[in-house]
């Protein structure tokens, strides 16, 4: 399990842990945006050497051929199996980037600075790296530990409010996979006015905690995919729409669906279901699709990483706080629950 620095000095930390590794070149990615407003926060400690690589932003960049333009300018910079690369950036950039640096010569080492509250709680943390491939989520990959996280709240003053609110999802979710408390307090707070560091160290914790027991998700780290099997599957679909969803509006989604499959299929109590649509819809509102967009959908589940042979398999919540996984779902239960979410009224 790779080391994670909790720091309020992006810049201090970063020439600290430099300082103790040894590289023959340091290759620093970003997209146009951390290159903009993250990457002045640390270019004073970087060495004068250094190989910058920038790429557009967003899910609909993170595939093969951009992998195949930062592996060109790698190539055509002399990176050596020594070289270390640094990814600074979103979830994209951290799971881009630790492909690429898992792959170039056999892998080289690399280190993970998250600028996203979703990829310092969840993206950068666990030792998954990988692309998207024929409109599916993730769907080219490894299991690659980083030399180190580097994790900064600092950071988050750069985000819009879109992109806060959309990592907070994976908070939400940690509370209701693992940590009933840490729910109930998310619960009772503003979302806006949130103690963002402690949040963060909690959150991490929990995930550390669920990967050190599981690390290839063999089991237990199932439980870090609920709201995921449906919410991907929509993400996916309107990733290249005029409609495209951030992941955490993909995930709240997924959370209520699945939720409502939690409680049709083990028991999840109607009570919490009504609870956790309720906190889904004030923060993230409601996503607007039609009937004809459902068997496409319902397709992309089908393909989900987490299926073996035709069978869906889902990590599903006995209770707030307690989810189990390996739960058997078919077609029709995911439409039911999908038609659920379609006819919930809102405010």
């Amino acid at each position: 399990m790779e080391p994670v620095i909790f720091t309020s000095e992006a810049a201090n930390a970063l020439s600290g842990v430099l300082t103790q590794l040894s590289f023959s070149h340091l290759v620093v990615l970003t997209d146009s945006n951390t290159q903009t407003h993250c990457l002045p926060l640390i270019n004073g400690v970087l060495p004068n050497s250094t190989i910058y690589i920038s790429v557009e932003p967003g899910e609909i960049h993170k595939n093969l051929e951009t992998c195949s333009s930062i592996w060109s300018e790698m190539t055509d910079a002399g990176l050596d199996r020594k070289a270390l690369m640094l990814n600074l950036g979103g979830g994209v950039i951290t799971d881009m980037g630790g492909f690429c640096a898992s792959l170039y010569k056999r892998g080289i080492r690399f280190i993970n600075m998250p600028t996203t509250l979703l990829s310092q709680v969840d993206a950068s943390v666990g030792g998954k790296l990988g692309v998207d491939f024929n409109g599916l989520k993730n769907h080219l990959g490894v299991f690659n530990e980083p030399e180190t996280v580097i994790i900064s709240p600092e950071f988050l003053k750069t985000l819009p409010h879109s992109e806060l609110r959309s990592g907070y999802a994976e908070v939400l979710k940690h509370g209701l996979i693992r940590d009933k408390s840490y729910f109930e307090k998310l619960k009772s707070e503003n979302w806006e006015s949130q103690d963002w560091e402690s949040l963060i160290m909690h959150s991490v914790g929990i995930k550390k905690a669920v990967v050190q027991a599981d690390p290839k998700e063999a089991g237990l780290r199932k439980i870090l995919n609920f709201g995921h099997t449906i919410g991907h599957a929509f993400e996916s679909y309107f990733l290249d729409s005029e409609n495209h969803l951030l992941h955490g509006e993909a995930i709240a989604l997924g959370m209520i669906c699945e939720g409502f499959l939690s409680a049709q299929k083990i028991g999840f109590s109607f009570e919490e279901l009504d609870h956790l649509t309720k906190m889904m819809l004030q923060i993230y509102g409601k996503v607007e699709f039609s009937k004809e967009h459902l068997d496409p959908i319902l397709d992309l589940c089908l393909q989900d990483k987490k299926n073996e042979g035709n069978v869906l398999l889902f990590s599903l919540l006995n209770s707030i706080g307690d989810c189990t996984y390996n739960i058997p779902v078919n077609r029709e239960e995911i439409r039911d629950a999908i038609h659920y979410y379609h006819n919930l009224k809102t405010a």
